[in-house]
């Protein structure tokens, strides 16, 4: 049976799948990065685990894979298939699709960037499908976005593109490791509502999804730290709504796990700032976190089908 690697490498651990070339997932399988070992042992553990998968492949269907896509986080040269950094992994110039097709004896390899490689899986396949043009937020320890155009995500010219969470909502606000002062994930993000309410509870351990159980209870500190969230949050994405248009806006990561608890707000802070412009479907993302994995297969099948991506299915 013809099918392809999926693979999404996380800071901690790994997700794979083989999939078929109807979209169906034949097989998954999950493995630690090994990051605690340094980043030659994280890319050895890559590389490991995609031959393991060539291999099942082999027995189970009778043929290798055809292609292999992987996702990877940091910053990412998905022209070059090159994994440039990535603070979580310590890895620095990584040959990653060169490394990857060697080892799997010579099959095409696509390299993505972790958030624009869900983004494509939703646009396509979630929450997003049928929608030519999207933008998908991740909010998790920071934010990051993917342009959908067309059935593709947009990298941008240097790879950057999607990077919201460092547009500046806050001029002269808290400091960003980026350099900038006020980004967006400053106070958006889950990790900068987690910070925000375990500062206001007085609880260093309480997390955001704390802080959301504590607005559906009623807590009006709780209620305070969230729409200041939201309202940062809602300023950054009119801004990327008015750059970019797009029809469908959908929001994940884990702070989207809060369900109504933030979209009713989320929806009614964006309808107040909009003025001149259209305003898009906002809705969650649908994949969860298999996204990322489903992701990296429809990038391999990429690279060997030429159906129309509105016609793939799962």
């Amino acid at each position: 049976m013809r099918h392809v690697i999926a693979l999404d490498v996380g800071g901690t651990g790994m997700k794979a799948a083989l999939v078929g070339t109807d979209g169906e997932l034949l097989h998954r399988a999950r493995r630690a990065t090994g990051r605690e070992r340094g980043p030659d042992a994280v890319v050895a553990e890559i590389l490991d685990f995609a031959a393991e998968l060539r291999a099942h492949g082999v027995r189970r269907y009778g043929e290798p894979a055809s292609a292999a896509g992987v996702a990877v986080p940091g910053i990412v040269d998905a022209a070059e298939g090159v994994a440039v950094y990535a603070a979580n992994l310590g890895w620095r110039d990584v040959p990653l699709r060169a490394l990857l097709t060697e080892r799997l004896g010579g099959v095409p390899v696509a390299l993505g960037h972790d958030v624009r490689t869900g983004g494509l899986a939703e646009g396509r396949i979630g929450a997003g499908r049928g929608a030519d043009r999207f933008l998908f937020v991740a909010l998790g320890t920071g934010i990051a976005g993917a342009i959908g155009i067309d059935g593709r995500v947009e990298s941008g010219a240097h790879g950057f593109a999607g990077e919201i969470g460092h547009i500046v909502v806050r001029p002269r606000g808290a400091p960003c490791p980026c350099g900038q002062r006020g980004c967006l994930e400053r106070f958006a993000s889950a990790a900068a509502v987690s910070e925000a309410w375990a500062a206001a509870c007085g609880d260093p351990d309480a997390d955001a999804a704390d802080c959301a159980k504590a607005v559906e209870s009623g807590d009006v500190r709780a209620r305070r730290v969230w729409q200041e969230a939201v309202d940062a949050l809602a300023d950054g994405l009119v801004t990327a709504l008015t750059l970019l248009d797009p029809r469908t806006l959908i929001i994940g990561g884990g702070l989207a796990e809060a369900g109504e608890t933030l979209f009713t707000p989320l929806r009614e802070a964006v309808r107040r700032r909009i003025t001149f412009q259209k305003p898009p479907s906002l809705v969650p993302a649908a994949l969860g976190d298999t996204a990322g994995c489903l992701g990296a297969g429809l990038l391999a099948r990429d690279l060997i089908d030429t159906t129309d991506p509105s016609e793939v299915t799962t």
